[in-house]
Order: C-alpha cells, then structure tokens, then sequence
C-alpha cells in the first residue's frame, strides 16, 4: 500500500484540514488556519511510514510462508491446506 501524502499528514497532525493534489507536496491546499508543515518533514515522514508499511508486508509474507511450511513438515499436504487457510 502507498502511503499518500494527505495520509502523512494526519499522522504528523491528525486535526489537519488540508485538500492534496495528485499525491504532490507542492500541490497541498492548507484549510481552516491548519499550521503549515514544511514539505522535508512531510516528505521524512511519509518515507518512514512507507518503509514500517512495506516492513510490515514483508514480516507478514514471510509469516505466512513459515506456517505453510511447519503445516507441510507435520505432513499436510497443498489440499489440506488450502482447506484450512481457504
């Protein structure tokens, strides 16, 4: 999942009112008096949160291979797996 920029701004500050244009730190329209959040922060921020994302993913994929492969060790075989797991 692509973490967006009007997405990293509400983490930075969750009451923020802004409208953002295809995805573009330059193209933020700042409403209802919200502080201005300088664009490098933005920027830091939404690279972290993409990398815990895509982090999170990976551990996900990789716990997922573990348990199919302890299922197949203890002698399940495909079909009795996609039985339990749908």
């Amino acid at each position: 999942m692509k973490i967006g920029i009007c997405e990293t701004i509400l983490v930075l500050n969750p009451t923020a009112q802004v409208s953002c244009s295809d995805d573009d730190v330059n193209r933020i329209e700042w409403l209802d008096n919200t502080p201005v959040i300088s664009n490098d922060i933005i920027l830091a921020k939404q690279t972290e949160l993409q990398t815990a994302e895509d982090n999170r993913i990976e551990q996900e994929i990789a716990n997922k291979q573990s348990a199919l492969n302890k299922l197949k060790a203890l002698g399940l075989n495909d079909a009795e797996i996609n039985s339990i797991i749908g």
